[in-house]
């Protein structure tokens, strides 16, 4: 795949994801939407991809919105705007409910938009001094379209405090309500992102997929009204060929054929 504002590259069963537009600190705008977007919709249907990987060049992850973007959309109408707003909207829940791990690599910021790409991560690894912020408030706007990702991420309370105040916090922050789960100096960050990864890639991919959907299914209800789900999904993956196999590697002390290479 060959894109204007992404790098991609992959070895193996792991995509590496890169926005590259390092000169305006990597800040969202309608072509990396629509590239996003298309990426998300092609490695969806990828045979083998086990782990995606993203990240930003330079020295920034995401700013957030692009001004000249920002800019544009004051001119738009309100239907222009909706339209602008749905196709941003459909790009987060495409990288969401990716059917394998999004792993975000963050190093100095992530800002508005850009924070809202770590909320849809499964896994996120930050360099100690980098800062996040939902600052839109500052602007007179909302966190409207990543307001149900990061919400799902931070809960309500700190949302209440970081959506009203539109406040910069830091990695440390960060960490403790959730939006992002190892903090590193940022020597580490590779070989950190590296760990979760070969994690990843050590565990059944079905499974891992499997876990995923689950993660997403049950959120929201009672365990009495999760039971009857939770169960046919351990049921059918007992039963699977890749569960059978994972029990049986377990009780011969051998590892499983997915995580042998060749």
């Amino acid at each position: 795949m060959t894109y204007r504002h992404l790098t991609t590259a992959r070895e193996g069963g792991v995509e590496r994801l890169t926005l590259n537009r390092p000169d305006v600190r990597n800040a969202l705008n309608d072509e990396v939407v629509a590239e996003l977007s298309d990426w998300a919709a092609q490695v969806r249907e990828a045979r083998g991809l086990r782990v995606a990987v993203i990240g930003g060049a330079g020295r920034v992850f995401s700013a957030g919105a692009d001004v000249d973007w920002m800019a544009r959309t004051i001119e738009y109408t309100q239907e222009e705007n909706l339209r602008d707003a749905d196709a941003l909207s459909r790009m987060f829940m495409a990288l969401d409910t990716l059917p394998f791990p999004l792993v975000g690599r963050v190093q100095g910021a992530a800002l508005g938009g850009g924070a809202g790409l770590a909320a849809v991560c499964d896994v996120v690894v930050a360099e100690d001094q980098a800062v996040f912020g939902f600052t839109e408030v500052k602007l007179g706007i909302v966190p409207a379209v990543i307001s149900p990702f990061v919400l799902a991420k931070i809960g309500r309370s700190a949302a209440r405090e970081l959506f009203l105040t539109g406040s910069r916090f830091s990695a440390d922050k960060a960490l403790s309500i959730g939006l992002i789960h190892k903090v590193v100096p940022v020597a580490a960050l590779d070989a950190t992102v590296a760990e979760y990864v070969e994690e990843i890639v050590s565990a059944g991919p079905e499974a891992v997929a499997t876990a995923k959907r689950l993660i997403q299914h049950v959120w929201g209800h009672t365990a009495e009204e999760a039971a009857p789900a939770t169960a046919r999904a351990i049921a059918a993956r007992r039963v699977s060929p890749e569960g059978q196999e994972g029990l049986r590697a377990f009780l011969e002390k051998r590892r499983p054929k997915w995580s042998v290479p060749g």
